[in-house]
């Protein structure tokens, strides 16, 4: 074979190949892991185990891996969001309040029918000899009590708010030392049943939930004061969602969680919201709660 023709098959092996690498179809790159939180306000490793089928059922709705991520405490659930390591996380209103306010275009957009309408039980133990009255929370002067997570919106920042109308006093004021802070709703439910405290303030649907699944004997706790209602727990969305999904992803996510009905409601069993399904929301929804942390002093 002579060189001219030995080159000229050579050249058109290459301009083939080069043509099959144009045909050839391109591989979609695989969608990184949408990673969710939610605050734990109830035990952790029965969360995780709540929160799968729900990542499963957004995964196969919005075709990208979803995968719940736990959080140490309400703390850590807000600083992964800050940081972007978590782009959908499952708040309380004031934990919201502060992702909000430290992502600039982050948006809450589903909550729970009742989210709107929230309120919070103060308990007490029956030796406490504190008795349902008008006159809470000023009754509670004088006797030992808790809060629940400092950053609770059900179980510190809306009862604190009720406490300083109610008496013009901050609660260190008011309790003549510095407020103790149990760390969870169940926790507070167990202190004040074995009496260390004589009453503490908890979300009514963890209560509740204990009164129905017989968890606290309520003839030695019982519900002393309801407090008004107000907004809270909610989802809130990165605004990177949008960035790394597409134009209109959160839009979609909203539609979806939403969407979730009948049946399908089992899947929010960890954000116990299991009945009433949830509902869209907006960073107005929060608003007074928003500005009452800021006017105690807990949000800038």
């Amino acid at each position: 074979m002579s060189l001219p023709l030995r080159r000229s098959l050579l050249c058109g092996s290459v301009a083939l190949a080069a043509l099959a690498m144009l045909a050839a179809p391109v591989r979609a790159q695989a969608k990184p892991v949408l990673k969710f939180t939610g605050i734990p306000n109830q035990n952790t490793t029965e969360l995780a185990e709540k929160y799968a089928p729900l990542a499963q059922h957004l995964a196969s709705k919005l075709g990208v891996p979803v995968e719940y991520v736990p959080s140490a405490d309400y703390n850590a659930s807000v600083d992964a969001f800050k940081n972007g390591d978590v782009l959908l996380a499952w708040f309380g209103g004031y934990t919201g309040c502060q992702a909000r306010a430290a992502v600039p275009g982050a948006r809450a957009i589903a909550c729970g029918a009742r989210d709107v309408r929230f309120k919070s039980y103060v308990i007490a133990n029956k030796a406490s000899g504190l008795t349902p009255s008008k006159e809470f929370p000023t009754a509670l002067r004088g006797k030992q009590f808790t809060f629940g997570s400092a950053s609770s919106t059900s179980g510190r920042l809306m009862p604190e708010y009720f406490l300083r109308q109610a008496t013009k006093q901050s609660p260190k004021e008011f309790f003549g030392a510095e407020p103790r802070f149990s760390g969870s709703h169940d926790k507070t439910i167990q202190l004040v049943a074995a009496g260390t405290f004589d009453a503490g303030v908890v979300d009514y649907t963890v209560f509740d939930k204990w009164v129905k699944e017989k968890k606290v004997d309520t003839d030695l706790v019982r519900i002393v004061w309801t407090t008004p209602e107000y907004a809270d727990y909610n989802f809130t969305a990165h605004p990177k969602l949008d960035q790394v999904y597409g134009p209109g992803f959160t839009d979609k996510l909203q539609a979806e969680l939403i969407a979730i009905q009948g049946e399908d409601r089992r899947l929010l069993a960890a954000l116990d919201r299991a009945e009433d399904g949830l509902i869209a929301c907006t960073n107005e929804t929060f608003e007074l709660l928003r500005k009452t942390a800021v006017e105690i002093g807990l949000l800038r």
